[in-house]
């Protein structure tokens, strides 16, 4: 994979990460509560913009692979943090919980998978659905906290649509990780003891 750095790609994650503290200013700041959830919602689906880019027109790099997923992250606990702070019904703070659960899971695994040795896991499909369809799902129970009526309804709806899916297809990918996590720390310490007997 190429060391690439001004790619494309590359610009399009630290643009979404630069957008974070934005996204915050403009529900807290500027009391725009929905601004700020149709910012994180087109932040959410401008990852699946940056990974065709790079499939389409070869840019990706290793720094993609790593900025692109902390993009990601950092989004996403913005978001569930925003929906903790808020007064939302108690069973949405419950949802975001499971979120931010398999999140802290995931990280505590990949620093440790990490620390051990094991060479790095490429996102699988599930996960990177899991994400998109959760970050959907907070931005639209955001907006249905703050708006009446109709649309106040479909907000509700979609967003618990797309967060059921979301938790679903996350914890999907969590389990395959961990076949997949024993084949990058067994890997990872064939690698290190092949360097070492040379």
């Amino acid at each position: 994979m190429p060391a690439r750095v001004a790619t494309i790609p590359n610009l399009i994650s630290f643009a979404r990460l630069a957008c974070v503290p934005l996204f915050l200013y403009l529900l807290w700041g500027a009391e725009r509560p929905v601004v700020a959830a149709w910012l994180l919602a087109v932040l959410g689906a401008t990852d699946w913009i940056d990974g065709w880019i790079a499939r389409r027109y070869d840019q990706g790099s290793e720094l993609g692979k790593v900025l692109d997923p902390t993009a990601d992250r950092a989004l996403l606990i913005a978001g569930a943090v925003a929906l903790l702070v808020e007064n939302l019904p108690a069973v949405v703070h419950v949802f975001v919980w499971v979120v931010l659960v398999r999140e802290i899971l995931i990280a505590v695994v990949t620093v440790g998978l990490a620390l051990a040795g094991a060479r790095r896991i490429d996102v699988v499909w599930a996960g990177k659905a899991g994400t998109l369809a959760v970050m959907f799902s907070l931005p639209l129970l955001l907006v249905a906290h703050h708006i009446n009526g109709f649309w106040e309804t479909v907000s509700w709806v979609c967003g618990w649509g797309f967060g059921i899916g979301g938790i679903a297809l996350g914890y999907f990918a969590a389990a395959k990780y961990v076949p997949e996590a024993r084949r990058a720390l067994a890997d990872g310490r064939a690698a290190r003891a092949a360097a070492g007997s040379r």
